[in-house]
C-alpha cells in the first residue's frame, strides 16, 4: 500500500465521519419533533457505515483493459510459485455509506394536555432521540475525524521526507 493509498483510505474516513457528524446534528435540531412530513414524531437516524473492498482482480481489470493482457496477468499469478499469497487477498480501500436507517427503539410518550399533537388523554408520542447519547456519537465522530487528520498529516510528513531524500 503506497502513501497516497493511506490519504485516500483516511480521506473516505474524513467524509464517512463528516456523514456521521450531519446526522447527529439532524437528530438533535429535531429532539422535540412531534410532527414531520411524513406524519408522527421524527425518529432518530442512525448512518450504517461499511468497509470497501479491492480484490487482486479488480486490481488487474483497473490496470489493463486489454483482455489478452489481463489474460497474461492472470495467467502469470496462476503458475508462478514465488506469488505472494497476500496479494490475492482482498485489501480495505476506505469506507462507504451503507444506508441511513432509523433508530426502532421505542417513542416517547409524555403527558401534554396542552400540545397540538395530544390525543384525547393528553399524551404526546415524541421523538426517540437521547441527547445526551447524540453527543456521545458526537464526541466518538470527532475523534474518529480528528484521527484520520492525523494520519493524513503522518502521510503527508513521510512523503515530504522522502522528497527531501533526493535534496
Amino acid at each position: 500500500m503506497s502513501l497516497f493509498d493511506v490519504i485516500n483510505t483516511s480521506a473516505t474516513g474524513m467524509v464517512a465521519n463528516r456523514f456521521w457528524l450531519d446526522t447527529i446534528a439532524g437528530n438533535i435540531a429535531n429532539a422535540n419533533s412531534t410532527r414531520t412530513a411524513d406524519g408522527g414524531p421524527y425518529r432518530r437516524r442512525i448512518p450504517v457505515f461499511q468497509e470497501t473492498l479491492k480484490d487482486a482482480m479488480t486490481e488487474i481489470m483497473d490496470e489493463h483493459w486489454n483482455p489478452r493482457e489481463m489474460a497474461n496477468d492472470i495467467t502469470a499469478a496462476v503458475t508462478d510459485s514465488t506469488m505472494d499469497k497476500e496479494a490475492a487477498k482482498p485489501k480495505g480501500v476506505g469506507v462507504s455509506l451503507n444506508g441511513l436507517v432509523e433508530d426502532p427503539t421505542p417513542m416517547k410518550v409524555v403527558y401534554m394536555p396542552g400540545h397540538p399533537d395530544a390525543d384525547a388523554d393528553g399524551y404526546v408520542t415524541m421523538p426517540n432521540v437521547d441527547v445526551v447519547k447524540e453527543m456521545v456519537d458526537m464526541i466518538a465522530a470527532s475523534r474518529a475525524y480528528d484521527a484520520n487528520v492525523q494520519i493524513t498529516n503522518a502521510a503527508k510528513s513521510m512523503i515530504n521526507k522522502a522528497l527531501e531524500i533526493g535534496k
